[in-house]
């Protein structure tokens, strides 16, 4: 195996490898080079476009360490500033250079002499940004960008009282797992009126987004921001109607699994009725599992278990450990959520989480890793582009290494009663994220479809859908004031909208991974690195394909991986 430190290059020195910049002058000379060079050979635009890569590149990684140490600590004035600066001074001057690199590649004499195997998916990507680019989209893109980060500032700055102590909202959220449900309750109002007290704040964020995003849309010649963001997204695989369908294969496939756990659930818990803050226990209402007690046990551990699965896993893992490229631990005024971030020029990743000790944690762990390792196995590739992997590939990589590690969660949990409830906590959560997945796409298809709405309007369309996913069997009467608000939690809606179905279609390809692991063993994790490998350089159905599962969504192909599911849960159950 390639030693993590060593990143390979090729041979090009167009970017010398210490070479930083702080402000677009630094650059300039380099875009002018490209701007100007004469590209009169097939070897010579060959030439051009890894050397324009290797200046993509260089960018990439100093926006990601910049967005890396504000989201580490959000309270960090320095850090905030230090991203908008390159956000504010530098990315329009990126952006309409990158605009005219694009035509002159498009339009070189050269182009269709490119290896079609090679350059397809590559060219493909470029023709489609050239037709997108509009001159008076880039300042109010970069008004977008440095706007939509104001979300994770305010929710960073979350936190509620409990016990006498002050906790950020991710860490509360664990004490719904807790088995007294009189405390349950009381910390999910609080995590809940809490939300609520920047709802205003929050509602003015995503009405200036939405304005702005309407506008980059008209702009570029849609009628609303919905199909210019599926174009801007490269969505060459699927269809809006698509998408619309899959929501409704959610509700008829999905919802009634469900609903039969939830029946289930109340008559363990014997709680009369089921109420939201019932959702998260363990249904036999013992007391929550807690798979490691800091996040170096939660290290420890993982590295055994992703390297049960491969040892390239762990090892790819364990040396991004020891270089520092973890950030774990949940910390007032960190950012919320979680990523891995790539770093394209030192070729080693960094992974962001908030771990509070829950399970979700050890899921979220394991998805970043999944996420990690993808970007490992094409750190080679000498092509920007080849790594940067549409979602639906990208998410496939997450989701998937998070089953085919819970085969080996023996490691977090020794006794047999508790890996039974840990698989089931799993698989269920499976389940349980296709609808809210399924929820926030149609809201988001409808809130942009409909972009002269009022709020009212808005709260309104989102009660309508949010209740079509929601199950009857849980009772939410008087929690009305929550629900209407309950889609600020996401910050996919103000951060980068329509990025979230993805993972609903790679849940799916995740489950039928899992399967052929059950069924083939080394040979399904063979072909899950096999279609990793491939980068962005096949479409997305090829790239399942490679991995022996189909691209598939269906309301037939739902109800076969919804059932597959079911019979596993079933099975730990009985």
């Amino acid at each position: 195996m390639k030693d993590l430190n060593v990143v390979s290059r090729g041979s090009n020195v167009f970017i010398a490898k210490t070479f930083t910049f702080e402000s677009w002058d630094d650059l300039l000379p380099y875009y002018q080079d490209l701007l100007d060079r004469d590209v009169e050979s097939l070897s010579a635009l060959e030439a051009w476009i890894h050397d324009k890569s290797e200046l993509d590149a260089c960018i990439s990684e100093a926006f990601s360490w910049r967005y890396i140490a504000m989201s580490c600590n959000s309270e960090d004035q320095a850090a905030v500033e230090a991203y908008h600066q390159l956000v504010r001074d530098v990315s329009p001057q990126v952006a309409s250079f990158e605009h005219l690199l694009n035509e002159k590649l498009v339009g070189n004499a050269h182009v269709e002499q490119l290896p079609e195997e090679r350059y397809r998916i590559y060219l493909r990507n470029v023709r489609n940004s050239v037709s997108l680019f509009h001159s008076e989209n880039v300042p109010v893109y970069t008004a977008v960008q440095l706007k939509s980060k104001e979300y994770g500032r305010i929710f960073s700055q979350m936190t509620i009282g409990v016990d006498g102590k002050q906790m950020t909202l991710q860490k509360a959220t664990t004490l719904l797992e807790e088995t007294d449900r009189d405390r349950r309750q009381q910390v999910y109002h609080k995590i809940n009126q809490r939300i609520l007290q920047d709802t205003e704040q929050l509602e003015d964020l995503f009405d200036e987004l939405l304005a702005k995003r309407h506008r980059i849309a008209l702009n570029s010649g849609f009628d609303n921001y919905r199909d210019y963001a599926f174009r801007a997204l490269g969505r060459f695989d699927y269809t809006v109607d698509d998408c619309l369908n899959f929501h409704d294969s959610i509700v008829s496939e999905i919802l009634p699994i469900l609903d039969e756990f939830n029946t289930c659930r109340q008559k363990m818990l014997g709680t009369e009725p089921l109420r939201p803050w019932d959702l998260n226990i363990d249904p036999s209402g013992c007391n929550p599992l807690r798979p490691f007690s800091h996040v170096d046990e939660l290290l420890d551990t993982g590295l055994v278990c992703l390297n049960r699965v491969d040892p390239l896993f762990a090892e790819v893992i364990g040396k991004m450990r020891k270089m520092g490229r973890l950030d774990l631990d949940s910390r007032p005024g960190k950012r919320p959520g979680g990523y891995n971030m790539p770093l394209q020029v030192s070729g080693v990743p960094f992974i962001f989480m908030n771990a509070t000790q829950s399970m979700n944690d050890l899921r979220t762990f394991m998805h970043e890793c999944g996420h990690a390792i993808h970007f490992y196995l094409n750190r080679d590739r000498s092509l920007l582009a080849d790594r940067r992997f549409p979602s639906e590939i990208s998410e496939l990589a997450a989701m998937s290494m998070e089953l085919l590690t819970m085969d080996y969660w023996d490691t977090f949990f020794p006794g047999k009663d508790d890996l039974r409830r840990a698989r089931m906590y799993q698989l269920e959560m499976v389940l349980k994220v296709l609808p809210w997945i399924a929820t926030i796409d149609k809201f988001q298809h409808w809130v942009y479809t409909h972009p002269n709405h009022s709020r009212e309007e808005r709260k309104e369309a989102w009660m309508t859908i949010l209740r079509s996913f929601l199950s009857p069997l849980v009772d939410y009467s008087g929690l009305d004031h929550y629900l209407e608000y309950l889609w600020h939690k996401q910050l996919h809606i103000f951060e980068v909208p329509f990025y979230y179905i993805e993972y609903g279609f790679a849940q799916l390809g995740a489950i039928a991974i899992w399967r052929r692991f059950r069924e083939e063993g080394a040979t399904a994790v063979q072909d899950y690195i096999g279609a990793l490998q491939l980068g962005h350089t096949r479409s997305v159905a090829d790239v399942y394909a490679a991995a022996g599962i189909r691209f598939d969504f269906s309301q037939e192909y739902v109800g076969k991986i919804g059932q597959f599911v079911h019979t596993e849960l079933q099975s730990l159950m009985d």
